[in-house]
């Protein structure tokens, strides 16, 4: 039977897929007529068209598959309509799920995420810690904590999901980029002048992959599992990043209610240009929340690789470089 991947065109999707690839499986991926896919023109995948928000696609697409992986999310701290983030996080998991349950899938690995469980400071917190991002004001985890919660609804009417809740991921094919991977590219730049205090806790997007197939061959139907490896200081990270590429680390710690006043500025000019803002309020309010996470769970009963973070930024650097997004020296 094959499996069918949504979000594939993504960072984490497109990830999937090869890593299914890797294991000889078939594969099914789900994109929209508008999708760029440069991420799988180059891998062996059925392409089937389609919304996560349709159910209707989502059941043709299915068929002849017995794993769904719902990967497809709106993931952004920032946007010109919020409601778009509500409508396909919340609205396309739902419909999504309602086709897995009709068509009998026999497991469902869904995409959560960490900022859907919580950021307990300088204690990591676990998968039992309850939902803190509320403070935060950012849409994109409020959406996807109400989204984890649909998928548990339909967990008690029979569907064998099992989440799992990446923590920051960067790697190689980091096409858009995605917000973690700008922020290294910022810093090789030497374009990111300023940091806030702070912690995150860092994973390939390889041991991600790996982590969602794992999850459907061994994880608990009805369980989260949060997906990640190290946790380290802000500026630690971005100092890491800067001794790897050989150049200087951001030397300016912001002061919160400056690095706060500077989100709403730069979300303000947001609304005007109608480009994504270099930083938004909510993520400085995130970013001192200090998400350090204990991943033991995923480790010890999924087996979730631990690649060393110096070897995953390494290797990120390199696939910028060479796709160039870096400037030269």
């Amino acid at each position: 039977m094959k499996k069918l991947v949504t979000g594939s065109t993504g960072f984490i999707g497109s990830a999937i897929a090869r890593e299914l690839i890797k294991d000889g499986e078939e594969v099914k991926v789900l994109i929209r007529k508008t999708s760029d896919t440069r991420n799988i023109d180059n891998l062996d995948v059925e392409r089937v068209y389609g919304d996560i928000r349709d159910s209707d696609s989502i059941k043709m697409a299915l068929k002849n598959c017995d794993t769904l992986y719902l990967t497809a999310a709106y993931f952004a701290h920032w946007a010109p309509d919020p409601k778009l983030l509500y409508e396909v996080n919340v609205g396309g998991t739902k419909a999504s799920l309602k086709a897995a349950l009709e068509a009998g899938i026999e497991k469902v690995v869904y995409t959560s995420t960490n900022n859907a469980i919580a950021a307990s400071g300088p204690i990591p917190a676990n998968e039992e810690k309850a939902f803190n991002y509320w403070e935060a004001g950012d849409h994109y985890s409020m959406s996807k904590y109400i989204a984890e919660n649909e998928a548990r609804i339909f967990i008690t009417r029979g569907l064998p999901v099992v989440i799992v809740n990446p923590t920051l991921v960067i790697g190689i094919n980091d096409l858009k980029p995605t917000p973690s991977g700008q922020m290294i590219i910022d810093v090789v730049n030497q374009k990111m002048p300023g940091y806030i205090d702070g912690g995150v806790n860092i994973i390939d997007v390889e041991d991600v992959a790996r982590g969602h197939i794992l999850a459907a061959k061994k994880g608990r139907v009805g369980e989260r599992y949060l997906l990640g490896n190290r946790n380290i200081t802000v500026y630690d990270y971005l100092k890491l990043i800067a001794d790897i590429a050989g150049v200087k680390p951001p030397a300016v710690k912001l002061p919160y209610p400056v690095a706060l006043a500077l989100g709403h500025i730069f979300e303000l000019g947001a609304f005007i240009t109608k480009k994504p803002p270099v930083v938004t309020a909510s993520e400085v309010r995130i970013g001192k929340m200090t998400e350090w996470y204990d991943c033991s769970k995923a480790v010890n009963e999924l087996g979730l690789p631990q690649t060393p973070i110096d070897m995953t930024i390494r290797k990120a650097i390199n696939w910028f470089k060479e796709n160039g997004y870096l400037r030269k020296k």
